[in-house]
């Protein structure tokens, strides 16, 4: 089984919300999914997204590939805990 850390979309039509989770890679974008690793809000100004870093670190250290998307949230959150 090959993980894939990815978004899973939520919330309405033109309100989209996403969740990050840890999916087997054959699984529908908005199916079945092992683990929530966390969320991310567009539309907010201020606090966009929250993670769960150990979670993350976890699968990817088990072999999950993150999204393009979730690459650059791991990113911004890395960059927020040093600042």
């Amino acid at each position: 089984m090959s993980v894939s850390i990815r978004l899973k979309r939520t919330g309405a039509r033109n309100a989209a919300c996403f969740r990050v989770v840890a999916a087997d890679s054959r699984s529908p974008r908005d199916g079945r999914f092992i683990e929530t690793l966390g969320w991310y809000d567009p539309r907010r100004v201020d606090d966009k997204f929250s993670l769960k870093m150990d979670r993350i670190e976890h699968w990817i250290s088990e072999g999950g590939i993150p999204s393009a998307t979730v690459k650059s949230l791991i990113k911004q959150a890395k960059k927020a805990a040093v600042a």
